[in-house]
């Protein structure tokens, strides 16, 4: 209903310009917002304000020629100007409980799907050779949910794992593997769990040794270069350590799967391209051997720009030359419009960098939209970044097991006779989504503290809240089974059901808010409230006991709408649910 306001105005914005009021080359923002307080009306636009230096008039005039000029509409009841040149739109109820139903009858609960595009979706993104940890936990589930979100609204979408397989840390891993195999001329044992521990033991070895630091270099030199040998031992690195990746994407319920990984090392031969073409378009620069880029537009506290190193003195590449290679990629062979990228905000400065170097050396043009999706941190309760009790960073699937842990000891202290089996079932749906939940409706760009308690409550904006909430709904239609809605329609008589109606049909408007900025957390939101709705208008009116037929199965509908309303949200953000709790 938004848009279709928002069409109404421009359609009225059009015979303005027609009428010579305001300038025919004038680009009218027009937006379009839900009133809080519904004695105003369903929505209100400022666009009368915004017009009236074009149009040369006060706010208040503008309004009434801009609603003189607005076509008919049986959707719209009344249209009035308020204050200092609102205008006002009130719906008519009629048209809400057709958009309603229409909602129940289709797969896309009545949305108008947006024009298709090509979206590439990088997230989670681990370094490999390592267990992922609690910090993969934001970029993976925010990431996650995004790409279904996305593919409901028509886009395609490409998921993109760039995992950090490639650089200095696999030069260390080759290194420390020579020095065993020549102190005891065995193969070292390459069990995920030996492997963590065979990174702790090399770092501490290039941490402690400049002779071996710098052997380690010299590795990265020779697995870029190619040297089969070197690229063999890599190959076994990561593919123990994707398999653990890809273990912990099954626990956690996302989609990402071992088609999606294209590393770092997946651009390892258009690097040195790269550094040719930013040389040939004398954007490069020599600094103490390295080569780098200077942009004016970003300078450190001195005044001084800040360089993007793109190839070290020693001839290896970093993440930036890798990025600037995934850039191409995905703009040129993938042809994407958007490339989101889920990474930390401390990685702020990094993207706008390369983002800024990729346009400059024609690396992507403007039909492209490259948008950094940072996120802030996860913390504990001490306000700094969540660790275990030993100050070690927090695994991941350690996580996943406690809270499922925790979840089966809740959900057994509720239901003491329920048979074991669905005990363990029912915890771990609401073991993972708790997880997954707390994290989806903070604000992305916010750090929060990390609580099981919090995220395991059945009170306030949870997960075991929401899940309940939903077997609440479902389960009124277990003792409604013989009502037969074929030939039902919705009624909207009540404020409450008005009030559920209202807030049914504006997931549509949610979604598009979520997928332009990045933000599950409004999704969420609007689950809680739709949910908080349901409850207002259960207690209000009586549905099973309702005063007449017709109404008990109106109230079906909306209780129907509702359930179905809330189990695809929960699906976009990759939460399953549950019949009984």
């Amino acid at each position: 209903m938004k848009s279709h306001i928002q069409s109404l105005l421009a359609q009225a914005i059009e015979l303005l310009k027609q009428q010579e009021v305001i300038p025919t080359d004038f680009e009218a923002r027009i937006q379009v917002d839900r009133t809080k307080d519904k004695t105003h009306g369903d929505f209100a636009t400022n666009l009368a304000m915004m017009l009236t230096k074009v149009a040369r008039k006060k706010p208040t005039e503008v309004a009434q020629l801009i609603i003189e000029s607005l076509p008919e509409d049986s959707q719209v009841s009344k249209v009035e100007i308020a204050g200092p040149g609102f205008i006002n739109f009130f719906i008519d109820d009629n048209a809400l409980a057709s958009q309603l139903t229409l909602a129940l009858k289709d797969d896309h609960l009545g949305i108008s799907l947006p024009k298709a595009q090509t979206i590439v979706v990088d997230y989670s993104a681990p370094n490999l050779a390592k267990e992922m940890h609690v910090g993969h936990l934001r970029t993976t589930t925010i990431g996650d949910s995004m790409v279904h979100a996305l593919e409901f609204l028509g886009h395609k979408v490409i998921r993109q794992n760039h995992v950090g397989d490639w650089g200095t840390q696999f030069g260390m891993l080759l290194a420390y593997m020579e020095e065993l195999r020549a102190q005891n001329g065995e193969q070292a044992q390459l069990a995920l769990s030996d492997l963590e521990t065979f990174y702790r033991a090399a770092k501490v070895r290039f941490d402690e040794s400049e002779e071996f630091a710098t052997r380690a270099r010299k590795l990265v030199v020779e697995l870029q270069s190619g040297n089969e040998y070197y690229n063999k031992l890599w190959r076994e690195f990561n593919d123990i350590s994707l398999s653990h990746c890809h273990h912990v994407y099954q626990l956690l319920g996302v989609s990402l799967t071992r088609e999606d990984v294209r590393g770092e090392s997946a651009y390892n031969d258009d690097l040195a391209q790269v550094i040719q073409d930013l040389d040939a378009q004398g954007l490069l620069s020599e600094s103490n051997g390295a080569k780098v880029v200077f942009q004016e537009e970003f300078k450190n506290k001195e005044g001084e720009p800040l360089p993007v190193i793109l190839q070290k003195a020693d001839g290896g590449y970093l993440y930036a030359t890798s990025d600037m290679a995934a850039m191409r990629y995905r703009a040129n062979v993938l042809k994407a419009d958007r490339a989101l990228y889920f990474v930390d905000l401390r990685q702020a400065l990094h993207f706008q960098q390369v983002f800024a170097l990729a346009r400059k050396a024609n690396f992507v043009d403007d039909n492209i939209s490259l948008e950094h999706m940072g996120f802030g941190t996860i913390n504990g309760d001490d306000g700094r970044p969540f660790k275990t009790r030993s100050g070690n960073v927090v695994k991941l699937v350690d996580l996943l097991t406690e809270a499922n842990t925790r979840a089966l000891e809740l959900v057994r202290s509720k239901n003491p006779d329920m048979d074991e089996a669905e005990l363990i079932n029912i915890a771990k749906v609401i073991g993972i989504s708790s997880v997954k939940y707390a994290e989806l409706s903070k604000n992305r760009t916010s750090d929060y503290i990390f609580s099981f308690e919090q995220m395991l409550s059945f009170e306030g904006n949870t997960a075991p809240y929401l899940l309940y909430a939903y077997t609440r709904v479902t389960g009124i239609f277990k003792r409604a089974s013989d009502v037969d809605l074929t030939d039902a329609s919705i009624l909207l008589e009540h404020d409450k059901e008005k009030e559920l109606g209202t807030k049914l049909a504006q997931f549509g408007e949610v979604l598009s808010r979520m997928v332009a900025k990045g933000q599950p957390h409004a999704l969420c939101g609007y689950l809680f409230e739709l949910a908080g709705a349901f409850s207002s208008f259960y207690e209000a009116c009586p549905v099973l006991a309702a005063d007449t037929q017709e109404q008990k199965k109106s109230r079906l509908l909306l209780a129907k709408l509702t359930a179905k309303t809330l189990k695809k949200g929960f699906s976009l953000l990759g939460i399953d649910t549950l019949e009984r709790m």
